[in-house]
């Protein structure tokens, strides 16, 4: 199913009604995946729901059906640099999700894939919903898609001030064995 962006306000500059697409963001951990989802303007981002991991073809079908039934237009995985900008064995873990994501989606639901720096998101995510007075069970219950929301809103910010700017794409699958390239002396 192929989605046709929303219309923005008619009376937008030039006379022209502006289009947006909804964006999906995942949060992937090892336990779960938050989820967010931004409006059909693009100003705002919105917790979904948290996916507890269980398979990986059962975390990838859960991911295609709320993108299919949000009506996104791409899905943005958020990247777990660290504070150096450097990619960590969870940011490895993620961009290998990516990947089998982007694979799975082109089968099923043709929609581009990208990865956006998320650093910080789960401890801002976490120090809101303390401040908010949320149980420790309840902050754990959705901190991941709050977290989700953090990265979104970072990037529909991005995007306000940078309209054809997009995040990283995810990179191909690197081979296990790497052909030997000869240098010349």
């Amino acid at each position: 199913m192929t989605h046709a962006p929303a219309s923005g306000p008619p009376d937008a500059p030039g006379g022209v009604a502006r289009t947006h697409a909804r964006v999906l963001a995942l949060d992937v951990g090892d336990r779960t995946i938050g989820v967010a989802v931004s409006d059909t303007l693009g100003i705002a981002a919105h917790p979904v729901e948290t996916i507890r991991r269980r398979s990986e073809k059962a975390d990838l079908e859960r991911v295609r059906q709320l993108a299919d039934e949000r009506q996104v237009e791409r899905v943005l995985v958020g990247l777990p640099r660290m504070l150096d900008g450097s990619l960590g064995v969870q940011a490895e873990k993620v961009r290998e999700f990516a990947q089998h994501l982007t694979r799975y989606l082109a089968e099923t639901l043709p929609l581009p894939v990208e990865l956006w720096d998320e650093r910080y998101s789960t401890a801002a995510a976490e120090s809101a919903l303390i401040e908010s007075g949320l149980t420790r069970k309840r902050r754990k219950q959705v901190v991941d898609q709050v977290a989700a929301v953090y990265f979104l809103q970072g990037y529909l910010e991005f995007l306000r001030l940078h309209p054809e700017g997009r995040g990283e794409p995810v990179p191909e699958p690197v081979s296990e064995v790497m052909p030997k390239t000869e240098t010349s002396s």
